[in-house]
This record gives structure tokens, sequence and C-alpha cells, in this order.
């Protein structure tokens, strides 16, 4: 009865300790490749995944983008975000700087999706092109009689699309960085 006892107790334990029988060895270059082999995989698809994510956020934000320029076109001044600048900007204003709004956001996608460091340059002028966009709007609003924080999505918009993306590029390529670290030091084990 006590030996049964006895190999409960360390079936239970087994449950719920790390494993110690492998600590000791050294894994072989076969399962090292197969182990950077599993991580090179699930990054590219963790990245690829996650830069969907933020491409499709700010194609849906240029496609308000869009419906608000066709809008401005054919019912200017109706939308009240609009409408707010009617006196100060002349309409064409507004629709360049939406245009330019959605250019911004379609540089980030672009950005997103290239392979090389040269094309991620991409990110980086919609980053330029959202801040010239921000201090218009900017200083627009802070033309206005009474400020109205219902539109300081119109400066902050493309300019945290832009930056976001910088962000998320960034730490993905730093974790990319951190699995080519990983393959380099892969060793040669040999079992004796």
């Amino acid at each position: 009865m006590r030996k049964l006892a006895r190999q409960f107790r360390s079936s239970e334990d087994e449950k719920f300790s790390l494993p110690t029988v492998d600590d000791d060895r050294p894994m072989d270059i076969n399962e090292q490749e197969e182990l950077v082999r599993s991580l090179e995989k699930m990054h590219a698809q963790q990245s690829l995944q996650w830069r969907r994510v933020f491409a499709v956020l700010l194609f849906c934000y240029s496609a308000f983008l869009l419906y608000s320029i066709y809008h401005q076109t054919l019912f200017p001044w109706e939308l009240r975000f609009h409408a707010y600048f009617m006196e100060d900007v002349d309409s064409w204003m507004i629709l360049t700087s939406d245009w330019l709004a959605v250019l911004a956001c379609s540089m980030s996608i672009i950005g997103l999706f290239s392979k090389s460091k040269d094309q991620r340059k991409w990110i980086w002028y919609s980053f330029s092109l959202a801040i010239v966009l921000a201090v218009f709007w900017i200083y627009h609003m802070l033309r206005m009689p009474k400020f109205r924080w219902d539109v300081i999505w119109l400066p902050l918009g493309p300019l945290c699309g832009a930056g976001v993306c910088l962000y998320v590029d960034h730490v993905l390529s730093e974790s990319s960085e951190e699995v080519r670290k990983l393959r380099s030091y892969m060793y040669a084990f040999k079992a004796g």
C-alpha cells in the first residue's frame, strides 16, 4: 500500500513540475534547427497578422475619408466636421487635405507590407505628410472662435496612424532580429 501511495504522489508531483531529466543534455544541431525554424515560422505568421490588423484599420479610416471627400464634393459643408471650417477654409482646401490624409494612410499601408528596409521609408514619408496635415488642421482649429474637441481626429488621425505603423514596424523588425540572433547562436554538439 505504501509503495502504491509513493507512486501516486510521484505521479502527481510530475504533473506539476518542470522536466528536469533533459536540462543537462544540450540540444543537437537538428533540434536547434527545428526550434529556430519553428520560431521563424511563428514570427512570420504573427508579423503578417499584426501588419494586416493595422493595415485594415488604416484602410477603414481611408474609406471614411473617401466618403467624406465624396460628401464634401456633392453636398459642400453638410458634414458637421467640415461645416466648422466653412467661413475660414475654402472647400478645395478641405478636399485636398482629405486626399492627402488618404495618401498618408496609403503610404503607411505600403510601408507595412514592404519587404526591404528602403521601401519601409514609405511609413516615414507618411509620417512627414501627417505632420503637415496636423499643422494645417490645428492652425485652422485654433482660428475658430471656440476650439472644437470633437474634430481633434482631423489632425491626429493620419498622424496617429503613421505613428502606430512606425511603432509596429519597429517592434516586428526588432523581434525578427532577435530570431536571427538566435540562429547565429546555434552551436555544434557532438554526441559522445
